[in-house]
C-alpha cells in the first residue's frame, strides 16, 4: 500500500509522518512516535484504554484513522503533565489508588481531562456518565471517583490561590 505524507500535531509538536492511508492513530502514536501511554485493549472502541484528546475531545484512537487527525491537536497522556510535574488528576490517581494495574489509567485520565475542560464542576452523575466509555478490569471504581473529586478540589484551590492577591495595587 502506498504511504502518504501527513502532518500530525501531537502534544504541541508537529510531526511529519509517512503513513499508510488505513493507519490507525493508536498505531502511529505507539509505533512511529514512541508514545506508548495509550494502550490497545479491544480494537473496537469498547474499553477506552486508547483514549486521547482530539482538539480537547476524548476519542478512542484504536478506531480512528491517523490521517483524519491532520490539522487537529492530538493530546496523549504524555502531554498531560504541566511544566514537568504531574497534573492534578494524575497526582490524585496516585494518591487515592485510582490506578490498580495501570493499564487503563491513561484512558481514564484523558476522559476526565476532556470532561473537566467541558465542565469544571461535574456532578457525580456527570463523572459516571463520562467514564462509562472506559473499562477497568481490576478496580471497583470507588478510588477513581475519589481521585477525580480530589483533583477537582485541588484545581479549584489552585485557581483560588492563583486568583487571589496576585494583582498589584
Amino acid at each position: 500500500m502506498k504511504k502518504e505524507l501527513i502532518e500530525l500535531r501531537v502534544n504541541g509538536r508537529a510531526h511529519e509522518l509517512a503513513i499508510e492511508p488505513n493507519a490507525l492513530l493508536l498505531d502511529v502514536l505507539r509505533q512511529q512516535l514512541q508514545l506508548t501511554g495509550s494502550k490497545r485493549g479491544c480494537d473496537d472502541s469498547s474499553c477506552g484504554a486508547c483514549t486521547v484528546l482530539i482538539d480537547g475531545v476524548a476519542m478512542m484512537s484504536c478506531t480512528l484513522l491517523a490521517a483524519s487527525c491532520e490539522g487537529q491537536e492530538v493530546t496523549t497522556i504524555e502531554g498531560v503533565s504541566e511544566h514537568g510535574s504531574l497534573a492534578a488528576i494524575q497526582k490524585a490517581y496516585g494518591d487515592w489508588g485510582g490506578a490498580q494495574c495501570g493499564y487503563c489509567t491513561p484512558g481514564f485520565i484523558m476522559t476526565v481531562k476532556s470532561l473537566l475542560a467541558e465542565n469544571s464542576n461535574p456532578s457525580e452523575a456527570d463523572i459516571r456518565m463520562a467514564l462509562s466509555s472506559n473499562l477497568c478490569r481490576c478496580t471497583g471504581y470507588n478510588q477513581m471517583y475519589q481521585a477525580i473529586g480530589s483533583a477537582i478540589k485541588a484545581e479549584r484551590e489552585g485557581l483560588a490561590v492563583a486568583g487571589s492577591g496576585g494583582g498589584k495595587g
